[in-house]
């Protein structure tokens, strides 16, 4: 890595971004089992360098600006550099796979021959963020429970919405910090 900062905090710092990019509690994310495939995807893709850059500048915002949002639009999201990265790990949490960063970034920042649109891995796949935000299993994947088939399926609006809620809030919220192309 860039810094003296070990691979143990920059895993945190990752964890910690990602609480506050999906609106899911840590507890969730790691439930998953993919916070360390997630972090070595993004990693061995877009390197250590810029890696370390987006999490410390993650880091680095104040709390006020982390739960509110302002920073991460502002400092993340807003960038040409760091938004492209931030708004593809939100892609891997929900749906767990990476696409390819756009080809302006790619001229600008470095192209590197592992960013390619890709499934992580199918375990992935089955717990992207996507199902529980929703309120339904993963198609062929998950089995929903015994009868559960003779019904159309229920979102619990109480827990799956929440997080649904939380991203419009963010991004309503931050309107004018966020490029209005994203």
């Amino acid at each position: 890595m860039g810094t003296n900062k070990t691979k143990t905090e920059l895993m945190e710092y990752f964890l910690d971004f990602s609480v506050a990019i999906t609106a899911f509690p840590k507890f969730d994310l790691q439930g998953t089992g993919q916070v360390d495939s997630y972090y070595d995807t993004v990693n061995n893709i877009i390197g250590d360098e810029i890696f370390e850059e987006l999490l410390t500048t993650f880091h680095n915002l104040d709390d006020k600006s982390k739960t509110e949002g302002n920073g991460i639009a502002r400092d993340i999201l807003g960038s040409e550099k760091l938004g492209p990265i931030a708004r593809n790990i939100i892609k891997l949490w929900y749906l767990g796979a990476w696409y390819q960063l756009p080809t302006s970034w790619r001229e600008t920042f470095g192209a590197n021959e592992k960013d390619i649109d890709q499934v992580v891995s199918p375990q992935a796949y089955i717990e992207g963020l996507l199902w529980p935000t929703l309120g339904v299993n993963p198609r062929a994947a998950k089995a929903p429970g015994y009868g559960t088939w003779a019904n159309p399926p229920e979102l619990d609006k109480a827990n799956s919405l929440k997080n649904v809620k939380g991203v419009d809030s963010f991004f309503s919220q931050n309107k004018s910090k966020v490029p209005a192309k994203y």
